[in-house]
């Protein structure tokens, strides 16, 4: 995608600056075009079916009435839609093979794997035609025993395997008998439950064929896994595949995966011989997308009357689908915040026939830092010392599951200056001390904390003779200002204004990105950028010796060697150039594994009011201050922060799939029944950082995307127990369990 950017005051370094986003004025004034927006000729519009029971086989399935709607192109089922190819095992050394949502091969089976599967495609000549006519395909089932219920099946779970990406568990020492053995110690139990990400703009694909060759508009967070992923599934070359998605409305984690939409609009298109559109309902997102898994966690916690740890356990159980989903690393933090001297951590997963699970955003951290946090705040109370100076007194010299040293770690300095912004020494320390008016009012703080991840990126950069530069990458924008980020990188490193910059992004033809997750996209980008740029400069210096232009200006250097532009790559997007990176980058990931604890962290505080006749509570303050390393662009880090407190509170306060433990249905499957935070719901939030950069990350940034909604539920519900001496251990925190 091409944008032309805007003229900005220009002098001195860029990066750092709070520029506006490239692409704002697009999307304020509805120029820029979403997945379901592209104007395809002869457009065709699809519906789904989705079954009605968790786990059984179609054993038959009437579409006549459907087919006789007008305007009806065709009614696909098991019985008539093309062959698929199955999706591919996952595999740590093919990366793409972690995209399949599911392993279900879609309309090319008669089996149902959970309730919302789709079981049929209507694909009419409107919207309206597809979606009435999908409402009148009847299907019936021999049912099959399932097993669907969390709560029921946790004592059936299973230890997670450790991997190269995701270890099961750690230990170090024994800290069941230092727990037993300590002077004071507690041992507490929190569950979570199903979260869904609710983007702005629901799933949809807009797809098309001609001849082998396909084209498809889709709000995907992972253009290139999902080119690979369309590839195989239709069985032609990836190189016949192109994925256009300039703009993603949100994902939150929900677009990573190839979900069924996609699949089934090509597989429509194919069938059909016309362009698709499948734009999901509301609903229809809750039944095809998964969302985060529930929880339940321990976090038993042994130290001594001054509060120094002596033991920490931290064990969760989650689950999976039987048809796909993964664990999510909600003991992740527990292994790096606290210096106690004997940990225990421990993940555990149970199968349900239920969709499957899926990551959403700073998946496991943002789960497992509420029941941390949580638990720290009581071991606090249960020794008389303030909440901060605890996590002080905890806070470890070096990483304490196995004394790696920290890449950057100034968590005490985060702690420091949000304390000073919130006025923490006003807070006076017993529950229910706090009042304003009929209100109680409650402080809380929490640790927030996310690692630093990095993947292989392919980018191009082009110096042109008018002094314009060309960065060339396929990587996302779902709003975090990506495009704009890396202009910045660019102006510096070349020492142009930045309006001279220009970004395409978000088309698979383009050189490939990693997928926009794991809050990696800008780094993995920049370290490439920066490469590329270093190696132009070097492209330059010797086009200036070869035409006596030495100490020119570049411009002047191409001028004079009657060249129009220099360009320099760092990657290769062909099968050997690709194999080579992924060696390249699992060497020095394997590397910085043994070297390097990287991560973002932060200290989050929190000011709730509660009325104690209704169990109300409102967010009234929140100060946020951030460890993140090196800030590219001030405006939309403190954006991408705030943006994760706000999903934070929804989780702490009011988000909750509501799953029926009898027929693994969602009971609430819209933004009529599932709650998330409005404008009323969030106060002033006051996000600072550190920007002191990380010397181990490309230009010392970390990563914002997801660090923000971590420890959010902990200052929330360690807020709420300091106004009304309540601990909640089960979110979301529901004025009835306040009551």
């Amino acid at each position: 995608m091409t944008r032309t950017l805007p003229a900005t005051a220009t002098g001195g370094p860029v990066v750092g600056r709070p520029i506006d986003r490239v692409d704002g004025t697009a999307k304020t004034t509805g120029a820029a075009l979403f997945s379901a927006e592209y104007p395809l000729p002869d457009l065709a519009h699809a519906a789904l079916v989705h079954s009605t029971v968790s786990r059984g086989r179609i054993t038959a399935i009437e579409t006549g009435a459907a087919a006789a709607v007008p305007g009806v192109v065709a009614v696909l089922t098991h019985l008539n839609a093309p062959p698929l190819k199955p999706a591919p095992k996952v595999s740590p050394l093919n990366l793409s093979t972690l995209v399949s949502g599911t392993s279900v091969d879609y309309l090319n089976t008669d089996e149902v794997h959970w309730d919302g599967q789709p079981v049929a495609v209507v694909v009419a000549d409107t919207l309206d035609a597809a979606r009435e006519a999908a409402g009148l395909v009847t299907v019936t089932y021999e049912t099959f025993p399932s097993t669907v219920d969390f709560a029921a099946e946790e004592k059936h779970a299973k230890p997670q395997k450790s991997t190269m990406i995701m270890p099961g568990g750690a230990k170090k020492g024994d800290a069941e008998a230092a727990l037993a053995a300590a002077p004071v110690a507690l041992d507490l139990r929190f569950t979570t439950p199903t979260h869904h990400h609710n983007a702005l703009e629901p799933h949809a694909t807009t797809a098309a064929w001609d001849g082998d060759r396909l084209t498809v508009h889709d709000g995907t967070q992972s253009i290139d896994w999902l080119r690979t992923h369309l590839a195989l599934r239709f069985g032609v070359p990836a190189a016949n595949v192109r994925v256009i998605a300039p703009f993603v409305g949100g994902g939150f984690g929900g677009k990573v995966n190839v979900w069924p939409g996609t699949i089934l609009a090509a597989l429509a298109a194919r069938a059909t011989g016309r362009p698709v559109r499948l734009a999901l309902t509301r609903e229809g997102v809750y039944r095809t997308v998964g969302g985060r898994t529930p929880s339940t966690q321990r976090v038993a916690l042994g130290a001594g009357t001054d509060g120094r740890l002596t033991a920490l356990i931290h064990t969760s159980v989650t689950r999976t689908g039987r048809v796909g989903g993964g664990p999510e690393q909600v003991t992740s933090q527990s292994k790096h915040l606290y210096a106690a001297e004997n940990i225990l951590v421990q993940q555990n997963l149970v199968e349900l026939d239920l969709l499957s699970n899926t990551s959403m955003r700073a998946p496991g951290e943002s789960i497992g830092t509420y029941a941390l946090e949580a638990s720290i705040d009581e071991l606090a109370y249960r020794v008389g010392v303030d909440p901060i100076e605890l996590r002080m007194r905890n806070e470890p010299a070096v990483n304490p599951i196995d004394g790696k040293k920290f890449a950057h770690r100034m968590l005490r300095e985060a702690y420091a200056r949000g304390a000073e912004r919130f006025g923490w020494a006003d807070r006076t320390p017993e529950p229910g001390s706090m009042r304003d008016g009929r209100w109680l009012v409650g402080m809380g703080v929490a640790s927030a904390y996310h690692p630093s991840w990095q993947l292989p990126a392919s980018v191009t950069v082009r110096f042109s003779v008018d002094g314009t530069v060309l960065v060339r990458c396929g990587f996302h924008e779902m709003g975090m200002g990506g495009a704009t980020a890396q202009a910045q990188i660019a102006a510096d490193a070349l020492g142009v204004p930045f309006e001279a910059v220009r970004v395409e992004y978000g088309d698979s033809t383009l050189p490939v990105s990693p997928g926009a997750g794991g809050s990696m996209q800008t780094a993995s980008i920049a370290n490439s950028l920066l490469a590329a740029c270093e190696k132009l400069k070097r492209e330059l210096d010797t086009l200036a010796k070869r035409s006596g232009a030495t100490g020119m200006s570049p411009t002047t250097i191409l001028a004079k060697a009657g060249v129009p532009s220099v360009e320099a790559a760092v990657g290769s997007d062909t099968r050997f150039g690709r194999v080579a990176g992924q060696l390249k980058f699992m060497a020095k990931f394997v590397r910085d594994q043994r070297r390097w604890m990287k991560a973002a962290c932060g200290a989050q505080f929190c000011e709730v009011r509660v009325d104690p006749d209704t169990g109300e509570v409102r967010v009234s303050r929140w100060v946020g201050v951030f460890d993140v390393g090196r800030v590219i662009n001030a405006k939309t880090a403190a954006s991408q922060l705030r943006g994760g407190i706000v999903m934070g509170i929804g989780m702490a306060l009011a988000e909750e799939t509501l799953v029926d433990p009898r027929t693994g249905r969602i009971m609430n499957p819209s933004l009529a029944e599932y709650h998330v935070p409005v404008h009323a719901d969030i106060p002033p939030i006051d996000v600072g950082y550190l920007d002191d950069p990380d010397p181990t990350m490309p230009l010392g940034l970390i990563g914002v995307g997801e660090v923000g909604i971590t420890g959010v539920a902990g200052a929330i519900a360690n807020a709420v127990h300091h106004a009304t001496g309540k601990r909640i251990y089960d979110l979301p925190i529901t004025l009835d369990k306040l009551l």
